[in-house]
């Protein structure tokens, strides 16, 4: 798969910022997005250290799902050392460079991309799921255990799986929690690029057939920590 980045990695908080305010008009948040995508891939990053996002040794995992089946149809790695500070809120610039060499060693090109993260759903309004989307020029979406930027109402969540409600940033609605299976803790979603909330929401339904995570959520964090572990195995962190 190609991905062409046309912009240098930035190298601190300032340049990382001016760059999200670049590229933030790009990210498309209206959709519709695809009604009956083939190839769906997830998208997910393991961190050395605490595993919390603090190390410097990263594995980026890619698993592309045939929607017709749910099976994978095609996963992809990619490992490397991060050189962005630890920043809360850019994260993005600390996997987007693993991300883009996973999905370049793809032969597959999915037709929409689900990212463990957030997109619209982000104190700048321009997550992981919007850069990815911009640079791609796939749709993209967020779909992310808990939430970062956005509440919503616990009560005006019914127990139903399909259930959803709001994720709201004072006046704004960012995202939507979603309740994929009856009685469990929703997942968080947020648009990225070339894909609205409903057609997002449809596609996780389908995605979640038995678990409360997407099937494509599920393969990359297995894979992305697979392939952390054999790379620490074979080059362990420093000291």
């Amino acid at each position: 798969m190609r991905v062409d980045v046309p912009h240098e990695w930035p190298a601190d908080e300032a340049e990382a910022r001016a760059l999200q305010d670049r590229l933030r008009p790009l990210a498309d948040h209206l959709g519709p997005g695809p009604s009956d995508p083939r190839y769906v891939a997830g998208l997910d990053v393991a961190y050395a250290g605490n595993g919390r996002g603090t190390g410097d040794l990263v594995a980026a995992a890619v698993v592309v799902i045939d929607m017709a089946t749910l099976a994978v149809a095609e996963q992809s790695t990619a490992v490397a050392r991060t050189t962005f500070p630890y920043v809360p809120g850019l994260f993005a610039f600390r996997e987007l460079p693993v991300l883009v060499e996973a999905l370049r060693a793809l032969r597959i090109t999915p037709d929409l991309l689900l990212c463990d993260g957030h997109g619209l759903a982000h104190p700048r309004r321009f997550g992981l799921a919007c850069h990815l989307g911009v640079l791609t020029g796939l749709p993209t979406a967020g779909v992310a255990k808990t939430p970062f930027t956005g509440r919503h109402d616990p009560a005006a969540l019914p127990q139903a799986r399909g259930s959803h409600t709001p994720l709201t940033d004072g006046t704004e609605t960012v995202g939507r929690a979603l309740r994929t299976q009856p009685g469990v803790k929703p997942v968080y979603l947020s648009t990225g690029h070339l894909i609205d909330l409903p057609t997002t929401t449809t596609h996780v339904l389908t995605l979640t057939p038995a678990y409360r995570l997407p099937e494509t959520t599920r393969h990359s964090d297995h894979l992305s920590r697979q392939t952390l572990a054999a790379a620490q195995a074979t080059a362990p962190e420093p000291a």
